[in-house]
């Protein structure tokens, strides 16, 4: 299993790119950042830092989305760090939450998400392919190489990922969740003639090392105020009763609205919805050794790698912990 960890580019960039840098040192190959740039400072600019300061990391959103930026600009923006630092970037992409909806924009359709996906790979790569009605390639490029993982929750977007997307994120480390989704995926791709064994999967989540469960309880509890706004859009397109699993959805029944101001932030106030089954179930928490048990599980789902958002009071002693007593053990 790789290892990721995920960070909010939130001034001032060094203390992120100390982070980064910290995290490589002990183990975590992959380096992702939230992509919200009103919220946030812009990532990609910070990107390259991160890759002139690391020897081999990879790094990209997670996630961005095909809205905020033209795509011949997102694909220029990789393959140029590309072209400087060696292929070392991902495109982890979505429908767009944040970025989108902080800018009064609702998050793009499944069919423009799907063509921005080829778009972008395509011209990151070097090829020719039509953009606003005109044949666009990016004559620069030479030996580009840009992955596209794609971020689901619906059944939808879990079709869409087998059939096209190179790696599949999940923001949960709930197993049941896992399963289900990563059997959709799976089943897509072979139905769509690809290899399902060719799609990395990613599981993305908060994790916590420590004793005090109540403390992380409520220093994690708002990634479930984050993935409700996900599964409030389920919901709506498909109802309670519908194909996504209840494991998904009770949980936001007492969810009755959501402050951007606080997105991704412990203390979170629009999070108070969230019990502590579900930060339990979404959430990594514990000693060390309740995470290697929880990954192990993971890992025997399938999942490739774990990326660790790091948004709470422990982050250094967290990565240390991972370092130290999780990564050995899975690696």
């Amino acid at each position: 299993m790789d290892f990721g960890v995920v960070l909010q580019t939130d001034p001032p960039a060094s203390d992120v790119i100390r982070l980064m840098v910290d995290a490589e040192r002990r183990g975590f190959s992959y380096g992702w950042t939230f992509d919200s740039v009103v919220l946030w400072q812009e990532p990609f600019v910070i990107y390259s830092q991160i890759l002139a300061q690391t020897s081999a990391m990879t790094v990209g959103p997670m996630v961005t989305n095909p809205s905020t930026r033209d795509w011949s600009v997102t694909a220029s923006l990789f393959a140029t760090l590309n072209d400087m630092f060696g292929n070392r970037t991902v495109c982890g992409i979505g429908r767009g939450d944040s970025a989108r909806r902080v800018i009064g924009q609702k998050p793009a359709s499944l069919a423009v998400l799907g063509e921005a996906m080829h778009v972008i790979r395509e011209l990151a790569e070097g090829r020719e392919v039509r953009l606003h009605g005109v044949p666009v390639r990016i004559p620069w490029v030479r030996d580009g190489r840009l992955e596209i993982w794609m971020a689901a929750y619906g059944p939808k977007a879990l079709k869409l990922v087998g059939e096209q997307a190179d790696g599949f994120i999940l923001q949960t480390a709930d197993p049941a969740i896992a399963e289900w989704t990563i059997g959709a995926v799976r089943a897509a791709a072979s139905a769509a003639g690809r290899d399902p064994g060719g799609i990395t999967m990613c599981v993305a989540a908060p994790a916590y090392v420590g004793d005090d469960l109540p403390h992380q309880r409520d220093q994690l509890r708002w990634f479930g105020g984050m993935v409700g706004n996900h599964v409030a859009d389920l919901v709506a397109r498909y109802g309670e009763s519908g194909p996504v699993p209840r494991e998904l959805t009770d949980y936001i029944r007492g969810r009755e609205g959501y402050d951007y101001a606080h997105h991704g932030k412990a203390g979170n106030p629009s999070t108070d919805f969230v019990p502590d089954e579900i930060v339990d179930r979404f959430c990594l928490l514990g000693p060390a050794s309740a995470h290697v048990e929880r990954l192990e599980e993971l890992a025997s789902l399938g999942v490739d790698q774990f990326a660790l958002y790091l948004m709470h009071d422990q982050r250094e002693e967290t990565l240390a912990a991972y370092g130290d007593e999780v990564i050995g053990k899975l690696t």
